[in-house]
């Protein structure tokens, strides 16, 4: 969870709420009462912890499962005073799905998510590729609704589609993340692109939000003069 946001969180939780951690196994959020999670508690916090010092949970209260086997969860209709979600949903399988339960068990929450510009943007994680490795999904979040789109690998190998490595420099964390503080629910769905034209017009609306492409058409001069230079030799 972006850290300034952990503070925001805790204000919007009373003492006597029940909370739920959705996918918390890397960093519990220490406030909740209950973790859903496909990782065992015996190895939780990968990544350190959030939230107060002590420990809500407990190894009774951190469910072991897939969170997307289409089951639901084990808890009735608005069990919970809050739900939190905190990058989980772009790494899953079927989002709508745990989306939809948390609509179904929350009465109001928290979610976090990439960015765009983080998942386009080249030497996030590796200089050879968009974004981080295992992320599945561009999401994108306006208002009170979560828009889901598959992630085309086709972003890490042509440059029209993918942000130059450079532009890593220009971002500060708030850049990197975006969130949803919610009430009574929230809107979410995929938006399925067929057509490659359609692949190609979204992806470059995308990459067109973060600047114009300057740098980009530079690129295409270059690649026109080695080609060029190519067909001399031969």
């Amino acid at each position: 969870m972006f850290e300034p946001n952990v503070a925001k969180v805790l204000e919007k939780i009373e003492q006597s709420n029940l909370v739920l951690d959705i996918g918390g196994w890397a960093r519990p959020f220490n406030r909740a009462n209950f973790v859903l999670d496909i990782g065992p508690y015996e190895t939780r916090g990968l990544f350190g912890f959030q939230g107060p010092e002590q420990e809500h949970f407990s190894e009774e209260t951190w469910l072991i499962r897939d969170l997307c086997d289409r089951e639901p969860y084990p808890f009735p209709d608005k069990y919970f005073d809050y739900v939190i979600c905190s990058h989980t949903l772009e790494d899953i399988r079927d989002p709508i799905f745990v989306c939809s339960e948390i609509n179904r068990i929350g009465k109001c929450g928290y979610i976090e998510v990439p960015s765009l510009v983080s998942e386009l943007a080249m030497g996030i994680e590796h200089p050879l590729y968009a974004g981080r490795h295992h992320h599945r999904w561009l999401i994108e979040i306006e208002d009170n609704t979560i828009l889901f789109t598959f992630k085309y690998h086709i972003i890490h190998f042509h440059r029209k589609y993918f942000i130059p490595k450079h532009y890593k420099r220009k971002l500060k964390p708030q850049d990197l993340v975006q969130a949803l503080f919610w009430e009574d629910g929230f809107d979410v769905s995929e938006q399925i692109l067929l057509e490659s034209n359609e692949i190609d017009q979204y992806l470059m609306s995308c990459v067109r939000k973060y600047g114009d492409l300057h740098w980009r058409h530079n690129f295409e001069k270059t690649d026109w003069f080695a080609r060029r230079l190519l067909a001399l030799f031969r």
